[in-house]
C-alpha cells in the first residue's frame, strides 16, 4: 500500500471534535421527559391538555414517538415508558465507560492511529483498515491482522456484556477476472467470518459474535480515487450492551 494511502488512513481515523456536551444535553432532555411521565402516572390530568402536550413532545422528537400522543395512556403504560427511559439512560452511561476503556486500548496497546473508534446512541464502533488486516483480494488475516486481533482480545474479554457484530466492507471494484470469489459480497462475508473465527479461537464467547458482509455498502467516502477506496475497505466491530433477559 502506498505512503499516500497510509497517510489517508491515518488522517481518517483521527478522533473528531469532542461532543461530550451532547451527553449533558441528552441527560437534561431525558430527565425532563422521565419527570413528565412520572407526574402523569400519579395524577388525573385533563385529557385535552395532556393530549396537546404529548403531541408537542412527539413533534419535538420528529414524530418518532407519535404513538405517545394519546389521551388513553394508562398508569401502567406510563410506568413502562419510564422504565424504558431509565434503562436507556443506564445503557448510555455504561457504554460511555466502555468507550473510555477503548481510549485506553488505543494508547496502551499501540492501536492509536490504526484502530478508530466512534460512539453514537449507545453503540460503540471500532474500525480497522482492511488493507492492514488482509492482503489485497484475499480473505485470510495477515500476520499484522492477527496481531491487532490479539491486542483487542483482552479488551473484548474484559467487557463480556458487549455483543460484537463484525462487519466486512469492500470498495466498489469487483474481484479481478479469475478470482475464486464471485463478488464483493462473498469477499466481505468471508473476511468477517474469518475475523469471527480468529476471535473465537482466542477465547471470545461464540454467542457474543455475529458476522455480516456488506460489500461496498455504506462507504465512508465516495469511491472516486484509490485513496478513498482504501479507506472504504475496512472491518468494523459494532459493540452493543447485552440487556439481561434478552
Amino acid at each position: 500500500m502506498s505512503n499516500e494511502v497510509d497517510e489517508a488512513i491515518l488522517e481518517d481515523i483521527e478522533e473528531p471534535e469532542s461532543l461530550e456536551w451532547l451527553f449533558t444535553f441528552a441527560d437534561m432532555i431525558m430527565l425532563m421527559f422521565a419527570t413528565f411521565v412520572l407526574l402523569y402516572s400519579m395524577s388525573t390530568p385533563d385529557s385535552g391538555k395532556i393530549d396537546a402536550a404529548l403531541q408537542s413532545v412527539a413533534a419535538a422528537l420528529g414524530g418518532k414517538e407519535s404513538k405517545l400522543a394519546t389521551s388513553t395512556i394508562s398508569r401502567e403504560e406510563a410506568g413502562v415508558i419510564l422504565d424504558q427511559v431509565m434503562l436507556n439512560r443506564q445503557i448510555q452511561v455504561a457504554q460511555q465507560k466502555v468507550f473510555s476503556d477503548v481510549k485506553l486500548l488505543q494508547t496502551k496497546k499501540g492501536l492509536e492511529g490504526l484502530v478508530g473508534a466512534n460512539f453514537e446512541d449507545g453503540v460503540i464502533t471500532l474500525r480497522a483498515p482492511g488493507d492492514v488486516l488482509f492482503n489485497r483480494g484475499d480473505v485470510a488475516l495477515t500476520e499484522k491482522g492477527r496481531q491487532i486481533m490479539m491486542e483487542m482480545k483482552d479488551f473484548l474479554i474484559q467487557h463480556a456484556d458487549q455483543t460484537i457484530n463484525i462487519r466486512g466492507y469492500t470498495d466498489d471494484q469487483p474481484p479481478p477476472s479469475g478470482s475464486r470469489f464471485r463478488d464483493n459480497w462473498e469477499v466481505s462475508s468471508m473476511r468477517a467470518v474469518n475475523v469471527l473465527r480468529v476471535l473465537m479461537s482466542m477465547g471470545i464467547e461464540p454467542k457474543r459474535l455475529t458476522s455480516t458482509g456488506l460489500a461496498d455498502m455504506n462507504p465512508l467516502f465516495p469511491n472516486t480515487s484509490e485513496e478513498y477506496r482504501a479507506l472504504n475497505r475496512r472491518v468494523e466491530f459494532v459493540l452493543e450492551k447485552r440487556v439481561s433477559g434478552k
